[in-house]
């Protein structure tokens, strides 16, 4: 079984929303959407599910032409980043709704009733209402009444952001093993690369409407195809600087300069990329490979500090382990290692990966 989307596009009062997506989605799969506020996830997300209508393109489920389907014909399931739940109905008639407005039998609809619950965790709690219940545990009947329906497509919209750190934590270790237990595809949007390499599954980064990139996460990670998609799947985003190449030399646009033999291409020009735990600080790392700058600002978190850094046009961002003090405007040097770093054409397509042993 499988949700295919073929050249779908969506444009509202002339703007594109949704743009040419080509995707398809097989049964039990985890398919992450990821991509910032306004990448069109909802957007797309609403048109799986026969809410809205495409403007061109095709959508077929099993080889099935569903384009323009309306949701009500569809076997689909959404759960949302609000608690939407009844207040007024206990836990159990929550979860068992979408059975008793189906007409099922009332054994099936407590076999099944007790089967979510006891998927979510959550018998203890099923004759309190909703109010009773902490934020995890609503958004678990949320996902319960959204699971019981044994739809084919289980979409879920952000649906741990509302929640606090520790709740989300919790949720995001069993969401893996909920998915696993059912043979629904699953889709699940969020902003964070972090949830999305979490989830595992494959993944469809987004921006600006178009999925820029879709397959195994860890595998679009290691190997993003262009440098939007490496920007969307890394946390902080993928820090850039453009460089000149001249046989093994390269040249910084502060002047300074290094040499590598890593990268067998063209001389022309270029753009590193590399990710924020791969930078050392001051002397940290490789001396061949230097990049100057200025402190702009520190993030201290206890276990880490993310430290900011001007250069000319750039902001680099670095992560060093613990707690490191250092003063906005002082003079500070970042060394990266070769054989870590993404190179990219000056239109950003990818031209040779950080070596799959180190890219993380």
């Amino acid at each position: 079984m499988s949700l295919s989307l073929k050249n779908i596009s969506k444009r509202v009062m002339g703007e594109d929303h949704i743009q040419d997506v080509t995707l398809t989605l097989d049964r039990g799969t985890v398919n992450v959407l990821l991509g910032p506020t306004l990448a069109g996830k909802t957007s797309l997300m609403r048109l799986m599910a026969g809410l809205d209508k495409s403007t061109s393109g095709t959508m077929s489920f099993d080889g099935r032409d569903i384009t323009g389907l309306p949701v009500r014909k569809r076997s689909v399931a959404m759960v949302y980043q609000q608690f939407i739940n009844y207040p007024t109905l206990s836990v159990f008639e929550n979860i068992v709704s979408p059975l008793r407005v189906a007409g099922l039998d009332k054994a099936e609809i407590e076999k099944r009733g007790r089967e979510a619950a006891a998927l979510l965790r959550l018998e203890p709690y099923l004759q309190r209402t909703p109010l009773q219940l902490s934020g995890g545990q609503q958004q678990r009947t949320a996902i319960a009444r959204a699971l019981v329906k044994g739809a084919d497509l289980v979409l879920m919209d952000e649906p741990l952001a509302n929640l606090d750190y520790k709740l989300r934590e919790e949720l995001r270790e069993e969401l893996p093993r909920l998915f696993a237990a059912t043979g629904s595809i699953f889709v699940y949007a969020t902003t964070e690369p972090t949830e999305a390499l979490l989830l595992g599954g494959h993944t469809a980064t987004l921006w600006e409407g178009r999925v820029t990139q879709f397959g195994p996460t860890a595998q679009i990670y290691r190997v993003p195809q262009d440098l939007t998609t490496a920007k969307v799947l890394s946390d902080p985003p993928l820090n850039t600087v453009s460089v000149w190449k001249s046989g093994n030399t390269y040249r910084l646009p502060d002047g300074s300069q290094f040499e590598t033999g890593r990268f067998a291409v063209a001389d022309g020009a270029y753009i590193f990329g590399f990710r924020a735990h791969h930078a050392g600080l001051n002397g940290g790392g490789y001396d061949n490979l230097i990049l100057a700058g200025t402190v702009a600002v520190s993030e201290i978190t206890g276990s880490e500090s993310y430290i900011h850094v001007d250069s000319g046009q750039d902001r680099w961002v670095a992560l060093a382990r613990g707690v490191v003090k250092v003063d906005p405007g002082a003079p500070i040097r970042l060394s990266l290692d070769p054989k870590r770093l993404y190179l990219f054409s000056p239109d950003g397509a990818l031209v040779e990966a950080a070596d799959a042993a180190l890219a993380a």
